[in-house]
């Protein structure tokens, strides 16, 4: 019986650190993958300005919801970002529109290999980058209001009467939630919806979907909208469960990069379990065990010391070497991508 609470103890530990954070943080890569995914999956080039295109699309959030609380307008026990989420989406595609129609479809109409955009899309990245610095400053922004946590590490141990206390931030289950509703809103999008149709026939085949009729600028306008809102989407779910700094959302886009290479890029499915992948690998191997192996073992077995395969500051390079070894050995991804 005590070795059985000692496995529960172990669990709710791992839960805690691991299980819990893995699930938020993939779901906001999954987000983030997304909106690349659809870029390359249209327009055939890796868009690497979405990373600040995440952070330009959060810092209109704050400063909405800056407005919002300066007025005394809130949601209570829920983050006022939310009410400011819908307008930080609306400004958001429309600078991405802009970007489009001059930097973007200059190239496309020029029929210029996929390289040259990648190189644009670098381009606008430090100019986004700029813009967010001059406007919102380069330090941390915290916007998160309302009830922090959902459940307490102290009062889930006062209900189990546990050792390990499991604590559930707001801000990851409404991550999840909100991850959950935008994922079925897309999928019903590009399954369901002649648009979406449309689009999809665009990724597979541009010439035969254009002597069909499709209208490939109304399909470039609608995928700059969408990824305009998954990165809005992503970025601002990232900055209530940490914080925002630019900086910090330009450092993410080798990881949301690698889910979606993971996944098989173009591919929305794969993009979203890449995420998930990534964050789990991340968080795994940089995890303390010591504890957790405390509660298992034997005393006499009981390790000494961290228990750590990887340091926290490798975070990243676990990215890139999953990066890596997905290009070698299957460049493809898991879903093998390129097609919506």
């Amino acid at each position: 019986m005590t070795y059985l609470i000692d496995v529960i103890n172990a669990l709710a530990l791992l839960s805690n650190f691991v299980i819990i954070p893995a699930i938020a943080y993939g779901s906001q890569l999954a987000l983030g993958a997304l909106g690349i995914t659809l870029v390359f999956g249209i327009l055939r080039f890796a868009n690497f300005s979405h990373g600040d295109l995440m952070a330009f699309g959060t810092m209109i959030t704050i400063l909405i919801t800056w407005l919002f609380q300066s007025y005394g307008l809130t949601l209570g026990v829920f983050p006022t970002a939310l009410i400011a989420l819908p307008f930080a989406i609306i400004i958001t595609a429309l600078f991405c529109v802009l970007i489009e129609k001059t930097v973007y479809r200059f190239y496309r109409l020029q029929k210029s290999p996929p390289v040259i955009l990648l190189i644009a899309s670098i381009g606008v990245m430090f100019i986004i980058n700029a813009i967010v610095r001059v406007t919102i400053g380069p330090n941390d922004r915290r916007f998160f209001d309302g009830e922090k946590f959902i459940i307490k590490a102290g009062q889930f141990k006062e209900i189990t009467g546990l050792n390990e206390g499991i604590a559930i931030k707001s801000t990851q289950v409404l991550t999840l939630i909100v991850t959950i509703i935008t994922l079925l809103l897309l999928f019903w999008f590009l399954q369901k919806t002649r648009t979406g149709k449309s689009m999809r026939a665009f990724s597979d085949n541009e010439d035969l979907a254009l002597l069909s009729g499709v209208n490939p600028d109304k399909i470039v306008l609608i995928t700059w909208i969408l990824a305009a809102a998954l990165a809005t989407i992503a970025g601002t779910l990232y900055g209530l469960d940490k914080s925002f700094k630019p900086f910090t959302y330009f450092m993410i886009l080798l990881p949301i990069f690698a889910s979606a290479i993971v996944g098989g890029i173009g591919s929305p499915i794969g993009a979203v379990v890449g995420g998930y992948v990534i964050a789990f690998s991340e968080i795994t191997l940089t995890y303390a065990y010591k504890k957790f192996f405390i509660y298992l073992l034997p005393e006499n077995l009981s390790p000494t010391g961290m228990v750590q395969l990887l340091s926290t500051d490798y975070k990243f390079a676990i990215s890139f070497i999953i990066l890596v070894v997905v290009l070698v050995l299957r460049p493809s991804g898991i879903f093998r991508g390129k097609t919506l």
